[in-house]
């Protein structure tokens, strides 16, 4: 008499049992190999104590900044006003500090406009090696 043995039945479902140390092993995994970015502000350095002080009109020089990347140059008190590309700044401060070493650099950026333009006026005038630098929003 011959046995006939059953044949198993071939399970056609995913096993589930471990999916949960899996998932969590992952999840470990790239917790510890993500490198997160720094974020890089503007290196300055700002004083301890703000203290407020009169500044004569004639050692200003104002670049204000505008949305659309122009930069409007007015020197201290007066009304008259140049309007520049952000490249020019540095050579117009250069020419500026010689005549005076004691010439604050005034930022001025319109609230609507992109912060790299801002930037890239802060760079022009560092280049130009300005140490009295004054950031400011203008006002609508």
């Amino acid at each position: 008499m011959a046995i006939m043995k059953r044949k198993q039945k071939v399970s056609d479902e995913i096993p589930t049992s471990s999916m949960a140390d899996i998932a969590f092993l992952l999840l470990v995994f790239f917790l510890t190999t993500t490198v997160f970015n720094e974020e890089r502000g503007l290196p300055i350095v700002l004083p301890e104590q703000s203290e407020e002080q009169d500044v004569s009109g004639r050692n200003l020089i104002f670049f204000i900044v505008q949305p659309d990347g122009r930069v409007i140059v007015r020197r201290g008190e007066s009304e008259q006003e140049q309007v520049v590309a952000h490249t020019q700044v540095a050579n117009i401060l250069r020419t500026e500090l010689a005549g005076n070493e004691n010439l604050i650099a005034a930022i001025q950026t319109h609230p609507n406009a992109p912060y790299r333009h801002m930037v890239n006026v802060l760079d022009e005038v560092k280049l130009a090696g300005a140490e009295r630098i004054s950031l400011q929003e203008m006002e609508n």
